[in-house]
Order: structure tokens, then C-alpha cells, then sequence
């Protein structure tokens, strides 16, 4: 149900299958050849800012295809998480299962568990984590959603908890610097690859992106449900071979405020309850 009723309706569910998970959402590849034994650099990059060590109990909001519960498991950490799409939480259970039949000791005896469960009213008492993680859900979540699964956030976490967020992309990008690589790879004769919307190089992205952020949003996001924290912006390593004017270019981008806030793609924050 809206908050409002001029609000915007909750995406379906049903938008999220298991085809989803295995050729749109972001790590997909690394899933399959490993079935969730190895992380994508986007997880790889984030779980490690939650610096999640044994004896923790941590939450993954929008767990998706459960890798992250398998690394948690082999910390010894107590694990749960939760998702609205069905698809998800049957992946993220067998995912859980796998680990469990792999011999290892530790995640042999690790508590883990999965729950059909909507962000914005999770099933878990007041202060029981450690940690909560929210990767790539921010963008899945209209603006009021996303408020209301941030305050459930605060209220199962543990005074001095920690909450990271990882989401993608910076909305900043999109609008300003995206335009500008378009152009830059149209006269060099790549523009094929450059639709006019960016998100149409992952075409169900127009579908299921509501709620981009930028460096600024994402902290006012945060703050106006009682969180205080770091919000910083990164981009996956280019690794591209080309000429040195293209090399000092994209030096500038990345590297040179303010150029960097509007050509890194990803939005990152660690945030503790005010």
C-alpha cells in the first residue's frame, strides 16, 4: 500500500525472475561459473566497507541471489536475508544450502536463514544487527518506499550498528556525464554501443529503476530517517588501452573534483543511527 495516495505503487515483484538474476542483475556471470561461491567486484567492493567479522549478526535487505549470506556464513556470522521477489528468495536458499554441504566447519554451524519479507516491514525484533546491508535496492525503491524501509533499517539495528548501502548508478552521471561519453564514442565510432538512454544498455533498468542518487540525495536520503554518515561516489576499474589524450581525460574525470562527482557511476555510504 502507498503512503500517499498520490504516491507511486510498489514495482511488482514478478518483475524480478529468476531470468533476472541470471542475465540482468549485475554479477550474474560470476553467479553462474561459481554458484555463489565467488563475489562480483561490485559485492567484492562493497561488503568489504561493512567489515563484517565473526560473532556478527547481519542483515542483507533485497538479498537477491544470496551470495553475500554465503560469505557471511563462512565468517561464522549469523545471517539473514530477506526479499519481496520469490525468485530470489529460493535462490538465496539454495545458495545457503550449498554452503552449508560444502564441508567447510565454520559455515557448517553458522546460523543462517532467508525470509519472504517486504523492506519496508522486516521481520526481526528491535536492535538485533550489527549490520545491515542494502546493495543495489536503493535505485528498486520509489522515494517514499525507500524512506520507510530506512526506518525499519534503524529499528533492527543495534545502536552502534553500522549500515552500508551500495547503488548504482549516480544519477549525476546519468543526467550530465553520460551525454558527454556518448558523444566522445559516437565520433569515434562506437556509438552502437551508447544508446541515448543509459539505461537501455541493461534495457529492463527502464522498468525497474525509480530511484537513482547522487552524492547529495543519497545523504539527504539518509539523514531525513536519522542516519548520519560518509556518502562517497566510485567506478569500476576501466582498464581500457587507449591513446594518452584519452588517458589524461579520463584522469580528469575520475580523479578532479568536480568532474569526478558527475563521471563516477556508483554511490556508496556507511551510515550510523543518529
Amino acid at each position: 500500500m502507498s503512503n500517499k495516495p498520490n504516491d507511486p505503487k510498489p514495482l511488482p515483484s514478478t518483475l524480478y525472475t529468476e531470468e533476472y538474476f541470471l542475465t540482468a542483475c549485475e554479477g550474474y556471470d560470476e553467479f553462474i561459473a561459481s554458484e555463489g561461491a565467488h563475489l562480483s567486484r561490485r559485492l567484492h567492493d562493497a561488503f568489504a566497507v561493512a567489515e563484517v567479522t565473526a560473532g556478527m549478526r547481519v542483515l542483507d535487505v533485497g538479498c537477491g541471489r544470496g551470495e553475500i549470506l554465503r560469505h557471511c556464513m563462512r565468517l561464522g556470522v549469523e545471517a539473514y536475508g530477506v526479499d519481496y521477489a520469490e525468485a530470489a528468495v529460493k535462490m538465496s536458499l539454495d545458495v545457503v544450502q550449498a554452503e552449508r554441504n560444502s564441508g567447510d566447519a565454520i559455515s557448517s554451524q553458522a546460523k543462517a536463514g532467508v525470509s519472504y519479507a517486504d523492506a519496508k516491514k522486516l521481520p526481526f525484533p528491535d536492535k538485533y544487527f550489527d549490520r545491515v546491508l542494502m546493495f543495489d535496492v536503493v535505485e528498486h525503491l520509489h522515494p517514499w518506499e525507500l524512506h520507510k524501509a530506512i526506518l525499519e533499517v534503524g529499528r533492527v539495528m543495534k545502536d552502534d550498528g553500522r549500515f552500508i548501502i551500495h547503488t548504482a548508478p549516480n544519477r549525476w552521471y546519468d543526467a550530465y556525464a553520460y551525454p558527454i561519453v556518448r558523444l566522445v564514442r559516437t565520433l569515434m565510432g562506437q556509438g552502437a554501443h551508447y544508446p541515448k538512454d543509459p539505461r537501455a544498455i541493461t534495457p529492463v533498468n527502464q522498468d525497474v529503476h525509480v530511484n537513482e542518487q547522487d552524492l547529495l540525495s543519497m545523504g539527504r536520503t539518509l539523514r531525513a530517517a536519522g542516519f548520519a554518515g560518509h556518502v562517497w561516489l566510485d567506478s569500476p576499474p576501466q582498464n581500457r588501452q587507449e591513446n594518452a589524450l584519452m588517458a589524461l581525460l579520463r584522469k580528469i574525470a575520475f580523479d578532479v573534483p568536480p568532474f569526478r562527482w558527475f563521471f563516477e557511476r556508483e554511490v556508496f555510504a556507511v551510515a550510523k543511527k543518529q
